[in-house]
């Protein structure tokens, strides 16, 4: 069963970018992306990335990120 870790700090968004961990992000309760990997952030936006020529950009004051764990 995999656990969701709430990234929220600058130091979580830079250790999923340099451990290439796998996210979802939420915007309004929905999910709107799973397995992206984080390929930059600022301290406006999260910039993530499902496929090769596949890049979306996400507020992080109006979404929310979760690591995705497997046990």
């Amino acid at each position: 069963m995999p656990i969701n870790r709430r990234l929220t700090t600058d130091q979580d968004f830079q250790d999923a970018l340099d451990r290439q961990l796998r996210i979802r992000v939420f915007h309004n309760s929905h999910m709107v992306e799973s397995g992206a990997i984080i390929v930059r952030f600022t301290e406006d936006k999260v910039i993530t990335q499902t496929s090769v020529s596949d890049l979306t950009y996400h507020s992080r004051q109006e979404c929310e990120f979760f690591e995705l764990k497997k046990r």
